[in-house]
């Protein structure tokens, strides 16, 4: 289950970035809890993040052809000294009693640009870090389970020192967690590689990225259902503040346990996937994933009590994680390298890009109708792109099918078995 940590440059990323994580959970949490607390508009948390997600929608396909022209690590670097600086400037604000609506709207765009550049090159690095190929799909799973490690701890974490603090010290705790991170990435070993420079123009490397992310079915529809799923259901994250408040009728703490066990299904989500020896049959699981998640999401918005509702997060923490991660895994094991970037810059977009646009009409939707109703709305659309992904499930796999015999990632190695036979143990499942 953890067979990717005995690679030496993994190993480091896993502990700095596990850090790291537990911090930008502490500042998501703390952000949205001083945007509620400063304006008590669902709306204005819908505005808040929107522009905090809007930047990667924007520049993740440009972000894509530079992290496949440019030194991943180099770019990821620089990434999280400038995550490190936004944080700070968060804390100062906070901490002097004069930060606003305005402030965090600006800070939360700036962190936008940068994740946009951040996120495809962590996700193209991953093949980087694992010298052995084979290990590639339990790195994505464990990189999952970090994540949501981070999840479970993060968010427990901040509703204490909201209380006891406030949002300020949030901040400057998630400015300190970031040393963690840069430091593996300076502490690593990597070999020598060519440089990725292009004479052609970005824009021709662009349209060429589009064309194959999104003229392979296989990639395509792996894709829209991520992207679905991120518009629709995700925003129930953004509409967390008023279930606590309004519906549950808590208050930080609350919000902190209701995050918790989302990170604690995501969690679980994530040790299931790391525990499976190969990617095959996998491709089934995304939309069961996306269903179990839409079940879980319109369970919640039903849900009176709090003891209920953190079972059901549970439940609906699980699902998005494993679909998520599920998603990654397909992609990363059937794209081309020189492709890599600017695909996982599409998957940057679906995974968080179209979150923006979800924000905004939750926040909208949530100041009409409320919040149980628009949660409940994301979960049946989760369930109806589930269902029509499984339809097409037996020609997307028959598509697939050779591209993941002619990389080896059908047994998770290049094992030598004929194409032939990997593909007729792949129809058979």
């Amino acid at each position: 289950m953890v067979r990717a940590l005995s690679h030496r440059n993994y190993r480091l990323f896993f502990a700095g970035q596990g850090t790291s994580l537990v911090g930008t959970w502490i500042t998501r949490i703390a952000t949205s809890w001083l945007v509620y607390r400063l304006t008590g508009s669902a709306a204005m948390l819908g505005i808040v993040g929107f522009a905090g997600q809007i930047p990667t929608f924007v520049l993740a396909p440009f972000a894509g052809v530079w992290v496949d022209r440019s030194s991943r690590h180099r770019v990821l670097v620089v990434t999280q000294v400038l995550s490190m600086l936004q944080s700070f400037a968060l804390a100062w604000l906070a901490l002097a009693g004069t930060i606003n609506v305005t402030d965090i709207l600006i800070l939360s765009a700036a962190q936008g640009v940068i994740n946009a550049f951040d996120t495809p090159a962590r996700q193209a690095f991953v093949v980087e870090m694992v010298d052995n190929r084979a290990d590639l799909p339990n790195a994505i799973a464990l990189n999952s389970s970090m994540v949501n490690g981070a999840r479970l701890v993060g968010p427990s974490v901040a509703g204490v020192l909201i209380s006891v603090a406030g949002e300020g010290w949030c901040f400057m705790l998630d400015g300190v967690s970031y040393l963690a991170v840069i430091a593996s990435l300076l502490m690593m070993r990597l070999a020598r590689t060519a440089p990725r420079g292009s004479d052609r123009r970005a824009l021709e490397e662009l349209r060429d990225g589009f064309r194959y992310a999104f003229g392979f079915a296989p990639l395509r529809s792996v894709l829209l259902l991520l992207a679905l799923a991120s518009l629709m259901g995700m925003p129930y994250t953004v509409l967390m503040p008023v279930m606590a408040a309004g519906v549950l009728h808590g208050g930080p703490h609350t919000l902190g346990f209701l995050m918790g066990a989302v990170g604690t299904g995501a969690l679980g989500g994530a040790v299931y996937l790391a525990s499976r020896p190969s990617v095959i049959g996998l491709d089934r699981v995304v939309p069961a994933a996306a269903a179990l998640f839409g079940c879980g999401l319109i369970a919640f918005s039903l849900s009176q009590s709090v003891a209920l509702s953190l079972v059901l997060l549970v439940i609906t923490g699980s699902g998005f994680m494993v679909q998520m991660a599920s998603s990654n895994t397909i992609i990363q094991t059937i794209v081309r390298e020189e492709m890599r970037g600017r695909v996982m810059a599409y998957y940057t977009m679906a995974f968080m890009g179209t979150a923006p646009f979800g924000s905004l009409l939750a926040g909208g939707l949530a100041a009409r109708f409320g919040a149980p109703r628009t949660i409940l709305l994301g979960g049946c659309a989760c369930i109806l792109g589930a269902a029509a992904y499984a339809l097409q499930l037996p020609r997307l796999r028959r598509l697939a099918a050779p591209v993941s015999a002619e990389h080896g990632w059908l047994r998770g190695t290049g094992s030598g078995l004929s194409d032939a036979a990997v593909l007729r143990d792949q129809a058979g499942r």
